[in-house]
């Protein structure tokens, strides 16, 4: 069998368990998912011109629209930010968190979220709860969709971010295409309360199961990049896999943020 990156499908068959149910609500509710989103993201992209920080916090995870029943995960994940001539020029953050499937469609995830913005300043950033929902049943449609909710909280800033993304992917011949469209809310005591647009996307290419190339494309406030990257999957058993992603993204806009490192390591079990 001709291996297109699609153990979620195989295993799901393997749990006999089916979503069909949810098409008709994902008929309806996806033209509108759509458009929210895309312009939630359009909306912050009308504020690139303008003078700000750059939002490196979009470079991250290309999330894949699937859930696989009764999967649990533990996922370590780090990004280096290298940011000539700024004192924070050694900035890294990293994430430990555990998940597992809550419903056949459905996921709940847990990180602690560390970061360094200095040599001698490496602390606990917060914590991040995020729940992804599979909106249509993989291969029902010419291409597969979900959704992504994500709350975090700043330990010492008391600060909130609130993510809801679209989540899509299509399949070529030999490749498939990914994209997120965000909308970010944030509030709090350190922060000014506004909306902002964020963008994901990632064409890859499916060579062996352990070995796939891919270009990885991001947008957000201020910010945009690209690079190449490397993932794989390594299967130990009908329910366990240990997936890897290692890229290097440039920025291509913001000589502030002109290169990130991002590694992921994910056991599903």
């Amino acid at each position: 069998m001709k291996w297109q990156q699609r153990a979620n499908v195989v295993q799901w068959n393997h749990a006999g368990t089916r979503v069909a149910r949810h098409g008709a609500i994902a008929q309806w509710f996806k033209p509108r998912l759509v458009a929210g989103c895309l312009l939630a993201y359009m909306a912050g992209a009308t504020v690139q011109a303008s003078e700000g920080p750059a939002d490196r916090s979009v470079v991250d995870k290309v999330y894949h629209p699937y859930v696989q029943a009764y999967e649990q995960e533990v996922e370590y994940r780090y990004a280096y930010f290298r940011q000539p001539g700024h004192i924070d020029n050694n900035s890294m953050t990293q994430r430990l968190g555990y998940g597992r499937a809550i419903a056949p469609n459905m996921a709940l995830e847990g990180y602690v979220h560390a970061q360094r913005d200095m040599y001698d300043d490496y602390h606990i950033r917060g914590y991040e709860l995020e729940l992804r929902y599979m909106l249509t049943e993989q291969g029902q449609y010419s291409a597969d969709w979900g959704m992504l909710f994500e709350l975090e909280r700043t330990n010492h800033l008391e600060n909130y971010e609130l993510k809801t993304g679209l989540l899509m992917e299509k399949e070529f011949t030999d490749t498939s295409l990914t994209l997120n469209a965000m909308a970010v809310v944030q509030w709090g005591g350190a922060v000014k309360e506004e909306i902002k647009g964020q963008f994901r996307a990632q064409y890859r290419y499916r060579w062996l199961p352990q070995v796939q190339p891919a270009l990885e494309y991001y947008s957000g406030e201020h910010y945009q990049a690209l690079g190449p990257s490397l993932m794989g999957v390594q299967k130990f058993g009908q329910m366990k896999m240990l997936k890897w992603e290692l890229a290097m993204i440039f920025g291509v806009d913001q000589d502030t943020v002109d290169r990130t490192v991002r590694f992921a390591l994910e056991y599903e079990f």
